[in-house]
């Protein structure tokens, strides 16, 4: 995908796969060009011409090999920088098993308990309290 300068921040759209007191996150292969070596939520770019939420569905397939509905609501959380605009939802229900189908994105995927969030590097700083408070609810 080529971005071009007068494009505007990166639109990605992102999910916070819940299950029950626990959450999926994706680890960046350490040779990625940004964010390399975090753990991550799984999402990605809006392509053009989609829809930010039919975008949340297909990157879920394509990285996940899971189906989930289309969110219903609002996201649960936004992150705002010059170079993206990241919306995040709340994904508690989807047919499949989450595995890595994006082998050349992820290392890895795992399930996380409230208590594991703290020792792990983040893709971002707002990831904790956001993460915490979702698993708080």
């Amino acid at each position: 995908m080529t971005i071009s300068a007068d494009s505007g921040p990166a639109r990605i759209v992102t999910a916070v796969l819940r299950d029950g007191d626990r959450v999926l996150l994706c680890h960046r292969s350490a040779g990625r060009r940004w964010y390399p070596d975090v753990w991550d939520l799984p999402g990605g770019h809006v392509e053009d011409g989609e829809d930010a939420k039919q975008s949340l569905v297909r990157e879920l397939r394509e990285e996940l090999g899971i189906t989930a509905p289309e969110p219903s609501g609002p996201p649960v959380h936004q992150i705002r920088t010059a170079t993206f605009h990241m919306r995040i939802w709340l994904v508690g229900r989807w047919t499949g098993t989450p595995v890595n189908a994006a082998p050349e994105e992820h290392d890895a995927v795992a399930w996380f308990e409230k208590g594991e969030l703290g020792g792990l590097r983040l893709a971002h700083e707002s990831y904790l309290p956001m993460l915490t408070a979702v698993l708080a609810t």
